[in-house]
């Protein structure tokens, strides 16, 4: 009598390739209807995905506050370099930049084309799309961290300030309030702008589609003329 390997090494046509592979699979982890457990893997991914989905905005807060846990570790571990250092948190920022980049990476598939058309030094206003999470802005400040060595300034919305526990992470990244004369003078003095137009508004009505919802905002274009960052 053949075994199921020594059918599968007589290369019949009737015995499908995946079929052996899963005979294979079964002796060399000992288990019995190898099948029957990936079936039931999938039935369990197949239950738990709208969970998954649930979970993930809760997880990108729970990231968040782990964020700002580590900064205040690293503050006052760092807290006598302070007075001597005038780049204390470039370390932070590029551990921080680091973590969110392989997070990107893992869970998303996250890349950035046309980096190149970040300068690497002098000032440049960004706009982007507000989400209801605008994690993909939080990835795409971590990608210019590390491969520009920028900290990329952003105008935040005054209830963001409000958030417990938030002053000191939009502290060490720069966020501001604005008004539109601060931005001016921030790009004045070459560093790098985002401004999400849409604001709040948008991200409580964002979704897949990416409709920007800009209104009669148009501030951010003032900005880009008083600053002559625009090209012609």
């Amino acid at each position: 009598m053949i075994d199921k390997n020594q059918t599968c090494g007589l290369g019949q046509d009737s015995v499908p390739y995946m079929l052996c592979l899963i005979h294979i699979l079964e002796e060399w982890f000992g288990v019995e209807q190898l099948e029957d457990y990936l079936n039931f893997a999938n039935y369990l991914l197949w239950v738990f995905t709208p969970l998954i989905l649930l979970i993930l905005p809760y997880f990108t807060i729970f990231l968040l506050y782990l964020t700002i846990i580590f900064l205040h570790i690293y503050k006052r571990k760092n807290v006598l370099k302070e007075a001597y250092s005038h780049n204390l948190w470039d370390g932070a920022r590029k551990t921080v930049a680091t973590l969110w980049d392989g997070h990107a990476a893992v869970w998303h598939g996250y890349e950035v084309h046309g980096m190149e058309k970040i300068p690497e030094d002098g000032p440049a206003l960004i706009i982007f799309y507000h989400g209801a999470i605008p994690i993909d802005f939080y990835y795409f400040m971590a990608k210019i961290f590390i491969h520009k060595g920028r900290t990329c300034r952003v105008v935040a919305d005054h209830f963001v300030f409000k958030i417990p526990g938030f002053s000191l992470l939009l502290d060490v990244f720069c966020a501001l309030h604005g008004p539109r004369e601060k931005c001016v003078e921030i790009l004045r003095s070459g560093h790098l702008l985002a401004i999400s137009p849409g604001g709040v508004r948008e991200a409580l009505i964002s979704d897949e589609t990416y409709n920007i919802v800009w209104g009669h905002r148009k501030g951010f274009a003032q900005v880009a003329i008083d600053a002559k960052v625009y090209q012609d």
